[in-house]
């Protein structure tokens, strides 16, 4: 019985914090987790830039109605639904993915919340459990499941080692340098045939 668990941003959708990076004029917010692994390091760092230019959670909610799904997105998600269980494993927070949730047709999504004071302000951060999408994978096996995994940065690399097939998805040139045994895809089709294959 198998299980696919997929990362959110950048494989489904955009990345949130490059958009409101742009958005906002606040170039410094382009940092993910492409470029810096340590999770908890990235997002109390991005809450200081906020709190130094007076934006809270409105202004990011904003900016996130803006944004669409990656072409193709929505489909690749339907057909993997149509064969396999599929969970989005995301770092991300409940108050940013709803409406991209909505968009991509309400897949299950494991995320995390955000602290948010009375006037907007995100004073914190509360996330699931520690290396969630890594014990979340662990957690499935647990049950019975195969998982198959695929995502694009340094906090995905977890999931996939730890999963029976896993695939890194438009990922950086660094990532896919320093894992080659990992397999690459940079296509929806491809990325599709690759769980199927690894399925059968």
């Amino acid at each position: 019985m198998y299980i696919t668990c997929l990362d959110m941003e950048g494989v489904l959708v955009p990345e949130i914090w490059i958009a409101f990076a742009e958005a906002s004029g606040i170039p410094e917010l382009k940092r993910t987790t492409r470029d810096e692994p340590d999770y908890d390091k990235l997002m109390n760092w991005r809450l200081g830039v906020l709190k130094e230019h007076g934006l809270g959670l409105k202004e990011i909610q904003e900016t996130i109605a803006s944004i669409d799904p990656l072409p193709g997105a929505k489909e690749f998600l339907d057909e993997l639904r149509s064969f396999t269980q599929v969970i989005i494993l995301s770092d991300t927070f409940e108050q940013f993915a709803q409406p991209l949730m909505k968009k991509l047709g309400w897949p299950t999504l494991f995320c995390n919340t955000l602290e948010v004071a009375p006037d907007g302000m995100i004073t914190g951060f509360k996330m699931r459990c520690p290396q969630s999408k890594l014990t979340t994978v662990k957690a499935l096996q647990s049950i019975g499941y195969d998982t198959i995994a695929s995502g694009d940065s340094f906090n995905d690399l977890g999931m996939i080692q730890a999963s029976k097939a896993g695939f890194l998805f438009r990922s950086t040139e660094q990532i896919k340098a320093d894992y080659p045994q990992i397999p690459a895809c940079e296509e929806f089709g491809d990325l599709l045939a690759a769980i199927r294959s690894a399925m059968n």
